[in-house]
């Protein structure tokens, strides 16, 4: 009883952020402000080490036009990634709170985080029609599939393994910009550090939902979730951070670099393992770790230390 007592608690806080500390892209972006406006020729969207491909010899040796042409079309075609995924993730969350009963408070929390991917939907795209680039967001074969994704949202325990799939990475990507220090186009920055600070109370609830949820499985329930987790988790990698096709043909980029900067090459591997130290640090505290899992996340490339705390930096992403 405590237990549950506790959880609609801490449901009611969350809830609670979201109304008194919460962002609109119309209000808190003054997207019409000359220090907001996009330049196609700004040497601060040159790609970060941080980025899989900004850290590839081939990238760094190229001219800084180039450079910047590149790091512009891929900022922007990560913004429409992220909508898509946000997308995916209010159909799936809608279609499990309608089946929420009355006095449930996690359908108030559920509407609360549903609004606010709404607005970073009208955010993230708002920044794309502003940098005049046509960019077509995930590969066609996860574009062609996504609108099925929602459905997902019948098994909840493989929903929120999904959901956590597709915000970690993005989320650490956006810290790992921050943290760097370089400066960024300022409508860049803005829209990230919007997006962290309501993305913290997303990715709070779904690690709190899991444990709830986990904790209720069989043996055998838990065995399948232990397998699951480390699969979904480098499926979904693999949809929101590698580009489309389109990318490498537009800036003639050779297939070589792309499959080394999108996972061979082992400083890309690192980047990849630095996105999922928090949910390793889950896995390990809902159980999930077992011979055959670890086995599957070390498969997957997404092996490694758990974080000590969620949002801790990994840092031997960058020393690699």
């Amino acid at each position: 009883m405590a237990q549950v007592t506790e959880y609609r608690e801490f449901l009611r806080t969350l809830s609670n952020g979201s109304v008194h500390r919460r962002f609109d892209p119309y209000l808190d972006i003054d997207w019409d402000s000359p220090d907001f406006a996009i330049d196609r020729s700004d040497p601060r969207w040159i790609l970060p080490d941080c980025d899989p491909l900004g850290a590839h010899p081939w990238y760094q040796a190229q001219p800084d036009e180039k450079k910047i042409a590149i790091g512009l079309w891929r900022s922007a075609n990560m913004q429409k990634v992220g909508l898509s995924f946000e997308s995916v993730l209010i159909r799936g969350m809608m279609q499990y709170a309608m089946k929420l009963p009355n006095g449930s408070p996690e359908f108030r929390y559920c509407l609360h985080e549903m609004t606010e991917e709404c607005n970073h939907i009208q955010m993230f795209q708002e920044l794309v029609n502003r940098t005049g680039v046509d960019v077509p967001g995930m590969k066609a074969p996860y574009r062609a599939t996504s609108s099925l994704w929602h459905l997902a949202a019948y098994a909840p325990v493989i929903f929120f393994i999904g959901i956590l799939a597709g915000e970690e990475p993005i989320d650490h990507f956006q810290k790992d910009v921050i943290r760097d220090g370089a400066a960024r186009p300022p409508a860049l920055l803005r829209t990230m550090e919007i997006h962290i600070a309501e993305e913290a109370r997303h990715i709070s609830f779904a690690h709190r939902f899991l444990n709830e949820r986990v904790a209720r499985q069989g043996k055998a329930g838990k065995g399948v979730t232990s397998v699951a987790f480390p699969l979904i988790m480098r499926w979904l990698a693999g949809a929101i951070m590698a580009p489309p096709r389109q990318f490498a043909k537009e800036f003639e980029i050779p297939r070589k670099v792309m499959r080394e900067a999108f996972w061979q090459r082992e400083e890309s591997r690192a980047i990849l393992r630095g996105y999922f130290g928090d949910v390793r640090m889950l896995a390990e505290e809902l159980g999930l770790m077992n011979p055959a899992s670890r086995k599957v996340w070390e498969l997957c490339h997404i092996d490694g230390r758990p974080s000590r705390y969620r949002g801790e930096p990994h840092r031997q992403a960058h020393a690699a």
